[in-house]
């Protein structure tokens, strides 16, 4: 029957061209899927490139073919006729969708989709050069009942340059990109038994995943239209149904079978198969449990932050001076808790919308955006000035309000305020934790975001529930306004580095508007300390109004683009997947490390342990390329990237030990520690 099937297709191939030819298939008339060869950039940077796509449009009715098109059909061809110095790597298929007909499976696309692929330019082609790139394109366009080859001479006239993308280019791609199957870290197994085929994918149990298929990137694997049953077990799903008839160790190897697992709508994941037997699961909610211990731990560390502790030290003092009201402290303190977990779910949440609206965003994503930098550097400031004593915010818990009871408002407003100014202090334990929500349904990922919140308000809560410990707080007195004063220290320091921040999002220019709006903040609150002093009332509505004018106007004279990156030394190299790739194919050592000015521990770290000279002596010796991938600014290619490696955020450090994969490294790092990658 297949032998017969196939006969068929074949007959109806042949048919088709004619129809091909009538309707321009072959250069006449209109084909049934319309194809365009575009460019992410038109001016790709030698030494780098960019990515093009054959963009894709089917008629209503018909449909195009992945490139293993299943049991008939045809994927896309493409003869490349390219200049010197360029080159072309593989095609890059979005997830296909599933068709039977008449028993055939065939893996299909029945709208729009687009093919990509990368575009690499030599570094010793000079900027202007013209590029022509031609391209003719052979594919199969077909219905339920009639098959058409179709193919066309596709161009694209590019120019050597600095590889700048349009906005709405790299929107366009990037929504292409999505569709693309991510690679899956970790391998599956792959097990024959009899006729049958058992496969094994670690997926956490908690991820969401819909309308789940197995597509087999070769013949060797599976009989397509055999029924797939798939079910969870545990971290990993259990994939059982016919193996191909040609399916057997011997013709298969031990590694690696290629495979795509669909799971949703134009969305799924890479998978390399490899022989083994398929034995019982580990623990149902791992990933689960694992994620939300580091978000909780992250959340803990955050308290030592220098943005932090300040907050977190009047809150202390609050406890001393309420003494043994047992029911006082605890509802403080379950105020403060609520208002931090629930912040920190906020962020969370807008963070899973932005996702889910296409946008390429990880965490702390916010601190990517030059306006909230601003709006953080005017708050901290006036935070500062007020633990400094001049003037007074009752809503902040500061100055006399300190002693007050029943402040259930303001222990509220506190916590809130805390989480949200906790985001410029990126900690250890978080980037796995933040990396695992993101893979994980809403539900699970929402609650990673309140362990980060538990773990913020954890010693505040311990304090309050312990009365033990709260008896070791020293005794109210005098010096407990000279502590205030003193806490406005870190304060300021963390103004300053905000104030930084903004130099390297938006040059000289930034941080002066940033430094002058936080100035005219400072005067506008001694003025309102006068007025309070005084025991004068009404400036507080009047300095919150004048402060908001002041904002939006320092928000609105921003520069609109971010400095040219300056390079870091001869040493190192800006991140570029091609550029890991050719790397990688040299057998090169690299050493590769994502970094933000707005993440704490990423500096640390660079001063502690990458940028000491005897890492750099060793590095150098080894022959070892350091390459730098900076997330300062949002930048949808490394986002991309981490979210590869299971990550939503910064640090992430990785070794690539010739011919071996990837070694995640810690994210506290010692000179040690890379010194003896080398040795």
């Amino acid at each position: 029957m297949r032998i017969f099937q196939v006969i068929l297709m074949t007959l109806a191939l042949i048919c088709g061209g004619h129809v091909a030819r009538a309707q321009g298939a072959f250069g006449g008339g209109t084909a049934h899927i319309a194809a365009q060869l575009a460019a992410e950039s038109a001016a790709p940077r030698p030494g780098a490139g960019t990515t093009i796509a054959f963009a894709m449009v089917p008629q209503a009715g018909w449909h195009g073919y992945w490139e293993n098109p299943g049991d008939a059909g045809l994927g896309m061809t493409v003869e490349w006729t390219l200049p010197p110095g360029v080159s072309v790597g593989r095609l890059r298929y979005p997830v296909p969708e599933t068709l039977l007909i008449s028993g055939l499976m065939n893996h299909v696309y029945e709208g729009p989709y687009a093919v990509l692929a990368d575009l690499k330019i030599a570094s010793g082609i000079a900027p202007g050069t013209r590029l022509p790139i031609r391209a003719k394109a052979q594919w199969l366009a077909c219905t339920d009942k009639v098959c058409v080859p179709e193919s066309g001479d596709l161009t694209l006239d590019l120019v050597a340059g600095d590889g700048k993308v349009a906005p709405g280019a790299r929107a366009r791609f990037d929504g292409w990109r999505t569709h693309l199957p991510r690679p899956l870290g970790a391998k599956g197994l792959w097990q024959i038994d009899g006729d049958r085929l058992r496969i094994a994918i670690p997926f956490p149990a908690g991820a969401e995943a819909r309308d789940l298929h197995l597509f087999p990137m070769t013949e060797f694997l599976a009989n397509y239209a055999a029924p797939q049953t798939v079910r969870r077990e545990g971290d990993r799903l259990l994939i059982d149904t016919q193996a191909s008839a040609n399916a057997s160790p011997k013709s298969m190897g031990k590694c690696c079978q290629p495979v795509v697992l669909r799971t949703g709508d134009h969305v799924g994941f890479a998978v390399q198969l490899e022989q083994g037997q398929i034995a019982a699961p580990g623990g149902m909610s791992r990933t689960l449990l694992v994620a939300l211990g580091g978000a909780i731990l992250g959340g803990l560390l955050l308290n030592v932050m220098p943005c932090v502790f300040p907050i977190l030290g009047l809150k202390a003092m609050k406890l001393a001076k309420a003494g043994g009201e047992e029911r006082t402290v605890r509802q403080d303190a379950l105020a403060y808790a609520l208002g931090v977990i629930l912040t920190c779910l906020a962020l969370g949440g807008l963070l899973l919308a932005l996702r889910a609206l296409g946008g390429v965003v990880g965490w702390a994503f916010q601190l990517q955006d030059p306006r909230i930098i601003l709006a953080l550097l005017l708050l901290v400031t006036a935070i500062a000035f007020n633990l400094a004593g001049l003037f007074d915010l009752g809503a902040y818990g500061g100055g006399d309000r300190l002693a007050g009871r029943g402040g259930i408002a303001g222990s509220f407003w506190t916590g809130a305020l805390v989480a949200f100014v906790a985001t410029p202090c990126t900690g250890p334990f978080m980037a796995a934790a933040m990396g695992a929500a993101l893979l994980l349904p809403w539900p699970a990922a929402l609650a990673i975001f309140a362990g980060l919140g538990l773990g913020l308000a954890f010693p505040f809560l311990l304090l309050a529930y312990v009365p033990a410990l709260r008896s070791r707080l020293p005794r109210p007195g005098a010096w407990m306004g000279r502590f205030q004063k003193i806490l406005a220290i870190p304060m300021f320091l963390t103004a300053l580095g905000l104030a930084w921040l903004l130099g390297q999002q938006r040059g000289v220019a930034g941080m002066t508007i940033g430094l002058g709006a936080a100035l005219a903040l400072a005067l506008l609150l001694w003025w309102l300390g006068g007025r309070q002093r005084r025991g004068r009332g009404g400036g507080g509505l009047i300095a919150a109004g004048v402060a908001l004018v002041l904002l939006a106007g320092a928000g609105v004279a921003l520069p609109t683009r971010a400095p040219a990156a300056a390079a870091r030394d001869d040493t190192t190299v800006q991140f570029d997947a091609g550029k890991l790739g050719e790397l990688r194919a040299a057998n090169k050592p690299v050493f590769l490390y994502f970094t933000a000015d707005w993440c704490l521990t990423c500096k640390a770290n660079e001063a502690a342990a990458i940028d000491r000279a005897e890492t750099r002596e060793a590095f150098g010796k080894a022959g070892v390329t350091v390459m730098v991938g900076d997330w300062t600014n949002a930048d949808p290619a490394i986002t991309r990237f981490l979210e590869s490696q299971g990550r939503s955020g910064v640090p992430l450090y990785l070794w690539y030990e010739p011919g071996k994969d990837a070694m995640v490294l810690p994210q506290l790092l010692t000179p040690s520690t890379l010194t003896a990658l080398v040795r």
